[in-house]
């Protein structure tokens, strides 16, 4: 893989456009994107309000995922040691006791005790207790499940069975520290991401081995539609009236109405594969060449910056 060399902190950011003071003091607190630096053991702090880096934390090896999880942080799986680590809201890192194969990704549960982590070599998700920092429960889901999604209720899960699968998982989550499987559908391609609008009403699916997508109706799981993708795979994500799907792979951001329309495409560096979004804002990493972008919600570039030698994901949180 094309890596490039690490940028020291020092090095000045280009930044495109104002970055409004409002999103880095949004609740009396500095705003952070937190970058996993992939080969460096260590996640990057990101002021959204400079576009400098304000902190590097040392992690233990291979933070391959992060999600924020409320009040608490941020959740990090290192996925070739089967560690979970916690960076709290006052940047420091925690270890979460539990035994685990090869933890992916989480998804935050609507409330502040608990997480959701897939574990692809278990073939489970495992329920993460956030104030005990500890794994508490655990679902078989009968195949290396990846990445998940919960509705903003917390009453339903979705998740993907692989990184190019035929099947996807439904849980009903409403008992948040005893998910229970409850069906299975099989998309009219594989499937590699998943995510619920904000309404919570339709869940898009991503593919992983074709330029598709596909919109779901989340109470019924019975297909709307599908949609005209990029290169595969592909990552979603939601802020407001507006899907975003990223393809790493064509250096591509594409800004669509929740009905599917498509209303943008804009250039992202190539390897920008996951996307995350909060605070008004848009985030992609890239994993080849260790940058983050940040997007208005009309899909305009305001921030590039250099972190790493590979970023694989990114979240928001409020430092306290």
């Amino acid at each position: 893989m094309d890596r490039r060399r690490f940028l020291a902190a020092a090095a000045a950011p280009l930044v495109l456009g104002r970055v409004p003071e409002a999103l880095a003091r949004s609740v009396d607190g500095r705003t952070l994107a937190l970058v996993t630096a992939d080969l460096e053991s260590s996640v990057v702090a990101v002021d959204l309000s400079t576009g400098r880096i304000y902190r590097r934390l040392r992690t233990p090896a291979d933070p391959r995922s992060i999600e924020a999880v409320g009040a608490f942080g941020a959740l990090v799986a290192h996925t070739a040691l089967g560690r979970l680590t916690l960076i709290d809201q006052q940047l420091r890192v925690h270890a979460i006791a539990g035994e685990l194969g090869a933890p992916r990704y989480a998804a935050a549960v609507p409330g502040p005790r608990f997480g959701y982590v897939s574990d692809s070599a278990r073939g489970e998700i495992a329920v993460v207790g956030l104030r005990a920092r500890r794994v508490v429960g655990r679902v078989q889901v009968g195949g290396p499940v990846r990445h998940l999604a919960i509705d903003r209720f917390g009453r339903r899960l979705w998740a993907v069975l692989g990184n190019i699968s035929p099947t996807v998982a439904i849980l009903d989550a409403s008992r948040a520290a005893r998910p229970r499987l409850i069906g299975m559908i099989r998309p009219p391609f594989n499937a590699h991401d998943v995510g619920f609008t904000p309404g919570g009403r339709r869940v898009w699916l991503t593919s992983g081995d074709e330029r598709r997508l596909a919109i779901y109706d989340a109470g019924t799981a019975r297909l709307l539609k599908t949609l005209r993708g990029d290169a595969p795979p592909q990552h979603v994500t939601f802020l407001g009236d507006r899907a975003y799907v990223s393809s790493g792979d064509d250096g591509l951001l594409r800004v669509h109405r929740l009905d599917g329309e498509l209303l943008r495409t804009t250039r992202i560096p190539i390897g920008s594969y996951n996307v995350q979004q909060g605070w008004g804002r848009i985030l992609t990493p890239s994993l080849s060449q260790g940058t983050i972008c940040m997007l208005s919600p009309s899909g305009g570039l305001q921030l590039r910056r250099d972190v790493a030698r590979s970023s694989h994901d990114v979240c928001f949180v409020i430092e306290e």
